[in-house]
């Protein structure tokens, strides 16, 4: 118990110690806070000088800033205004260099024209003033007789007649009397020389720039026209020339096919008689005779027994055997060696196809004949049949024939081209 009164004694002292240094540090910071408050005290003093301070040099820098800006706005206005005078300056010079040019492409342009050398010119202001009185002189009378060729056209004589008297006189005057008393006293007349040069650079000037290559444009322009030319007159000859032969084909042809048509219109008659009898008649014309190689042909035709009409109002057997009858007639001019007949006898009766088979015996040496018929009496008469047969059913298969016998037939030298056939498909 006892230690444990020490022991709280103990701590009781030291508690008191340390209140005591607590004390003696809480006077400290109470003098330190007097201190502070002071310098506190003087800050604030100082802070107020330094914001007046402050302000003041705050006016003193906008002050200086307008003065800036309105040193800076001047200075952009002097430069601009520099910038202009430096431009004109430029253009001026510019100016001055063209037309320093151009005065030197001038004396070039007036020394080459004129064949002047303007640097040794003398000015002679007698010979100037002459110029310019001749001049005038010279438009006086172009003026006058201008007046006198009005004057004669609209048929006032009596004013013509003055007007050839005034023009004659002033023929009459010398020229050197009148360019003495046309000289004035103070000078040459400068607003007629003006008008003189701007007359005459008006005419210079409606004459257009010179042509340095005109020359060569009209040499080459020359080759091409000498070159077109030459083509035109060959084109041209050409078709001279092949008018000409046109002209020679179509008398040629007209010939020949008036030849052959009046050999085929006889043909014709006489192959007409043939399929049709003795009273039968027959005629080929020409619907247009003028123009015999362009126009169509008519066939007229008369079977025993009707009037002549067109083949047009024919039945169709008859249609069939008047061009049977125009076939063979045109074989008689011209030969083929081959003909095919499609169903030519369809139309025909017995006796009509006769009368065909006939005749194509006439013409079976010398042509060989292809023909398609159902009739039996043509096939009958066939050297050599082919038929197509159906042995199966969707199988076509063509099947070849021979008709006549090796004994029925002549020589090899006498044989006609279906007998040939013959043999051909006997071997």
């Amino acid at each position: 118990m006892s230690r444990r009164i020490r022991e709280l004694a103990e701590l009781n002292s030291r508690r008191k110690h340390e209140i005591a240094a607590a004390k003696e540090r809480i006077g400290k910071g109470d003098e330190e806070n007097i201190g502070l408050r002071q310098e506190m005290e003087g800050y604030k003093v100082e802070v107020e000088k330094l914001t007046g301070e402050l302000g003041q040099s705050d006016e003193q820098r906008k002050e200086l800033a307008r003065g800036i800006e309105a040193a800076e706005a001047s200075f952009s206005e002097i430069r601009n205004r520099q910038s202009k005078v430096v431009n004109q300056i430029s253009k001026e010079e510019v100016s001055a260099t063209k037309l320093d040019l151009r005065m030197e492409n001038l004396l070039e342009s007036t020394m080459e024209r004129h064949q002047v050398d303007l640097t040794i010119f003398r000015p002679d202001s007698h010979a100037l003033i002459a110029c310019i009185n001749e001049r005038k002189e010279a438009e006086k009378k172009g003026r006058r007789r201008k007046s006198v060729v009005e004057n004669t056209e609209s048929g006032e004589e009596s004013q013509g007649e003055e007007n050839e008297e005034a023009q004659e006189e002033v023929a009459a005057e010398p020229v050197e009397e009148v360019i003495k008393s046309a000289l004035p006293e103070e000078g040459p007349d400068w607003d007629f020389v003006e008008a003189v040069v701007a007359d005459l650079k008006r005419r210079l000037d409606s004459m257009g720039p010179v042509n340095l290559d005109a020359i060569e444009e009209f040499d080459e322009l020359e080759e091409r026209h000498t070159f077109t030319k030459n083509q035109h007159d060959d084109l041209v000859n050409s078709k001279a020339k092949l008018l000409e032969i046109i002209e020679r084909i179509n008398i040629e042809s007209e010939r020949l096919f008036a030849e052959t048509f009046k050999a085929v219109a006889k043909n014709f008659k006489g192959m007409f008689k043939r399929l049709f009898g003795d009273k039968a008649t027959a005629d080929l014309i020409l619907q247009d005779e003028d123009d015999p190689l362009e126009c169509g042909i008519e066939v007229i035709a008369k079977p025993p027994g009707k009037k002549l009409q067109s083949i047009t109002l024919l039945s169709g057997g008859e249609r069939s055997m008047t061009a049977v009858a125009l076939l063979f007639s045109i074989y008689m001019v011209k030969p083929s060696p081959f003909c095919v007949l499609d169903e030519l006898d369809a139309p025909l009766d017995e006796s009509n196809i006769g009368r065909f088979l006939k005749v194509l015996d006439a013409f079976i040496d010398q042509s060989q004949f292809i023909i398609v018929t159902h009739s039996k009496r043509t096939m009958e008469r066939a050297d050599v049949m082919y038929g197509v047969t159906m042995e199966e059913f969707g199988v076509s298969k063509p099947v070849g024939m021979r008709l006549t016998s090796e004994k029925d037939s002549p020589k090899e030298g006498g044989k006609s081209a279906a007998q040939k056939a013959a043999m051909r498909l006997d071997a």
